[in-house]
Parts: structure tokens; C-alpha cells; sequence
């Protein structure tokens, strides 16, 4: 486990509309406002064509081959997020979602592009006096969080 510590800064309601891509709009929001690190809770819905990338083919392989869903509907959406910098200290958005319709549910991360239908409402707490970046790792190929 790694870790560092941080405070409580500014907290702010965000209510996105129709149409509006959940990730570029945070990360838009967080350059405007100089907020640089956050956490993010989300309810509202997602319009249908949404992508989420819903996990790997093979959770075992060094190869990394990310699954992806598209909603065939709109769907309720509830989740939750992080943001920091990346190296290069533009804003990085980690959300992840689970959209319901009806019976069924699936779960995944937004980065592929989930557009707000109706409206989304997304609490932001922003975070403080932390040095955390999103940097590269060259064996999973992702941007992991280094605290």
C-alpha cells in the first residue's frame, strides 16, 4: 500500500446536461476552477450509444485487452470517482458507473465516453495539499495513481 495525506478543500455541486460527456466536462470544470485533485460522487443518467469499458478479456494476461459496452438505452446511473493530474498536470478523471434499465445492470469506467441524459448531478470535494499524480506504468500499460 502506498499513501499520502491530504485536506478537505472546496466542495461543489455540478449539475451537467443533456448531451454533455461526464468526463470532458469534469475535467473542463477542473481547469477552469484550478481544482487539482478531487473526489466525486454521481446520480442521474446516461444517454443511450454510452461506453464504458467493463473490464479486461483476461484479468491474468500481461497483454491488457480492455472489454467495452455501448447502451443500446438510457440508463439511471449512480458512482463514484477520483480525479488528479496526470504527469503532464492536466486534470485525469478515474469514475466508475453502474447503469440500471429495468433489470439489468452493468458496471464499468467512463473514460470511453458516457453523455448525460436529462441531467447529472456530481458532487466534487476537492483535495488539498496533495502531491498524487497519475502516472504511467509500463507493466499494465495504465495510469495508476502514485500518492
Amino acid at each position: 500500500m502506498q499513501y499520502s495525506e491530504a485536506q478537505q478543500g472546496r466542495t461543489f455541486i455540478l449539475r451537467l446536461e443533456d448531451g454533455e460527456i461526464i468526463h470532458e466536462t469534469v475535467e473542463n470544470f477542473a481547469r477552469e476552477h484550478n481544482i487539482q485533485a478531487a473526489s466525486l460522487i454521481i446520480v442521474g443518467g446516461a444517454d443511450k450509444g454510452s461506453k464504458l469499458v467493463v473490464g479486461p478479456e483476461d484479468g491474468r494476461s500481461k497483454n491488457i485487452h480492455p472489454m467495452h459496452n455501448t447502451l443500446e438505452n438510457v440508463h439511471e446511473i449512480a458512482g463514484t470517482g477520483t480525479l488528479f493530474p496526470d504527469e503532464e498536470g492536466n486534470p485525469s478523471l478515474h469514475m466508475h458507473i453502474t447503469a440500471g434499465r429495468n433489470d439489468s445492470a452493468v458496471t464499468g469506467c467512463i473514460r470511453k465516453g458516457v453523455k448525460t441524459w436529462l441531467i447529472t448531478e456530481i458532487i466534487l470535494t476537492e483535495i488539498k495539499n496533495t502531491t498524487a499524480i497519475r502516472k504511467k506504468d509500463s507493466d499494465s500499460g495504465f495510469t495508476l495513481l502514485s500518492p
